[in-house]
């Protein structure tokens, strides 16, 4: 979080937060009132000031208000730099995976030390090269494909996704459960008085 930002804070510390304004994309635009955010200054400044709560509902501390953000989807949308490193929409690397999970619309999820993130739809076919199989040789469309029909069968996938010197298996999640799974909120409100 930027100094000037936690100056405001102490200087002002019971500014009511704002809810509805801020939304994060699929795409890990940042859209406000629905409208892509394209100033790169003001793109920068609310990446470096995203922070969550202790309820799991994400946030951009704006000085000394927080304006909390609807979430398309996951808090984070990863994707894969030029030189082949996992990264978060905010722009930080990503040292480890935690979990690597396929939803029903074919998403893939990765459980990081961020949180969970959606890995953007141009950076999926990189994270597929990151699968193995249980021989630890890379999977292709047709493994991919029956390893998934395994998971949806109740039995294990026996894929792993290999990252950061880490194997974790792939599982399957719906997307209504993943809020809970994973300890967020998409649609933070205003807590009940």
């Amino acid at each position: 979080m930027d100094e000037s930002v936690r100056r405001a804070m102490g200087k002002w510390p019971n500014v009511p937060a704002v809810y509805g304004w801020l939304s994060l994309g699929l795409d890990g635009h940042w859209h406000l009132r629905g409208e892509p955010i394209a100033h790169a200054g003001l793109v920068d400044f609310i990446n470096r000031n995203y922070e969550r709560d202790e309820r799991g509902c994400w946030f951009f501390q704006n000085g000394p208000q927080r304006g909390y953000v609807m979430l398309a989807y996951t808090p984070w949308v990863l994707h894969v730099d030029d030189d082949g490193t996992l990264c978060t929409h905010t722009g930080p690397s990503v040292a480890r995976v935690d979990a690597a999970c396929v939803d029903e619309e074919g998403h893939l999820l990765l459980a990081t030390e961020f949180g969970l993130g959606l890995v953007h739809a141009a950076s999926v076919a990189a994270v597929s090269e990151w699968l193995i199989d249980e021989s630890d040789h890379r999977t292709d469309a047709d493994s991919f494909a029956a390893a998934l029909n395994r998971l949806d069968a109740g039995e294990p996938g026996g894929l792993y996704l290999r990252y950061g010197g880490a194997s974790v298996a792939l599982e399957r999640i719906s997307r209504r459960e993943a809020p809970e799974r994973f300890g967020f909120v998409p649609e933070p409100q205003p807590p009940e008085p």
